[in-house]
């Protein structure tokens, strides 16, 4: 790893190194590779990653799918009018270049992705079949590339960091699916692994109402990712051969409601870390287990979701390991208010904000996190 290192143990704080513009890194096959994704960000500055560029919008496609395109604009929108944060404190998301998704996907994945047809069968939008490439890449890949270089980013910061989109948790090295075009999550931990020393163990604690199958056919033999999944077992994607890489699995009926649903979160968060006590954990926190959501088919109040993001930092902050969370699924309007407030409730009790004791209040380095881009 070039410039700088993460020290990282069981238990331990995490500190951050400095590291220099431009970090030049390995891809599987040995070859450098530069990204611009880990930087130096201000202190000033908080650990949370969003861009406009996010949000999907071209004449009125992004409204053909239940999921809300432009949902992580909203929340950002949400907590400025709470005066919890300005423009000024959030870091913008970096696209993800080629040469950064190479680290997880094929080229052959990628250069399907330069046919429409493939992209519509992805995101579950049929009209993109019917539009050159060029639009479809600029319209709705780029807003994904965009949101999988802040997840990658937000792993940079080896403390306790939030990208407002991501959590494609459907897509893997070498297959989409389900709205889910890159596989962010993957790449998140694989940079961790090849870039930062002492990040040598991660648990994916996946908490959307569909199963993980893209992270899960990722590390189905990698023995350093430990993948915990609550998911509800009716629905998409029923993939049996990626379940064989979710060490806890956790499978719902329809309807599910709180006080069943966070009983078991809790109790098996709890045995996770106590079997595989990693030096990061990547939360996927949808908020389609949220009631009326059609396609997740649980009951879980607006309530019950903060009350679930509020005991995953807790039970994670207590062990002292760094979180790295992603928003995931969400197809209510609504989800955009209750993950702010989610943010709210987190900020409230001390569990985040700019002063992690794990980012800086122990350690003077920069978190390792990209400027703002102007």
């Amino acid at each position: 790893m070039a410039g700088g290192s993460v020290q990282a143990g069981s238990g331990g704080s995490c500190f951050l190194p400095r590291l220099p513009q431009l970090c030049v890194c390995l891809f599987p096959h040995g070859r450098l590779h530069t990204t611009q994704l880990y930087q130096h960000v201000p202190e000033t500055r908080w650990p949370i990653v969003y861009s406009p560029r996010y949000n999907i919008t071209f004449m009125g496609l992004e409204k053909l799918h239940p999921f809300d395109a432009g949902k992580w604009g909203k929340v950002i929108n949400f907590l400025k009018e709470e005066k919890l944060l300005s423009d000024s404190m959030l870091v913008e998301a970096r696209e993800a270049s080629e040469e950064d998704l190479l680290v997880v996907h094929t080229r052959r994945y990628l250069n399907e992705l330069k046919w429409s047809f493939a992209v519509a069968t992805i995101t579950e939008i049929p009209p993109v079949i019917f539009l050159p490439n060029f639009l479809v890449q600029r319209k709705v890949l780029r807003p994904l590339r965009t949101q999988t270089g802040g997840t990658i980013m937000v792993g940079g910061v080896g403390g306790h960091g939030w990208a407002r989109g991501g959590g494609f948790h459907h897509c893997s090295s070498d297959r989409g699916g389900g709205f889910c075009a890159y596989a962010d999550i993957t790449l998140a931990i694989k940079f961790l692994f090849e870039r930062v020393e002492g990040i040598s163990r991660a648990t994916i604690i996946d908490l959307d109402a569909h199963q993980g199958n893209g992270h899960e056919r990722d590390f189905m033999d990698d023995k350093r990712v430990y993948i915990m999944d609550v998911y509800n077992r009716h629905i998409y994607p029923g993939d049996r051969f990626a379940k064989q890489a979710i060490r806890r699995k956790v499978e719902l009926e329809w309807g599910t409601e709180d006080d069943e649903y966070l009983d078991k979160v809790e109790r098996n968060i709890k045995k996770s870390l106590q079997e595989h006590l990693p030096d990061v954990v990547v939360y996927n926190a949808g908020t389609d287990i949220l009631e009326g959501d059609r396609l997740g088919g649980l009951s879980i109040s607006p309530a019950g979701i903060v009350k679930r993001d509020e005991l995953v930092f807790r039970m994670v902050r207590g062990r002292r390991v760094p979180i790295l969370m992603v928003t995931s699924g969400g197809y209510q309007k609504r989800t955009a208010r209750i993950i702010a407030d989610s943010i709210l409730n987190l900020f409230g009790l001390g569990l985040i904000g700019p002063e992690s004791p794990s980012v800086s209040a122990q350690n003077s380095d920069t978190p390792l996190l990209p400027p703002a881009v102007p």
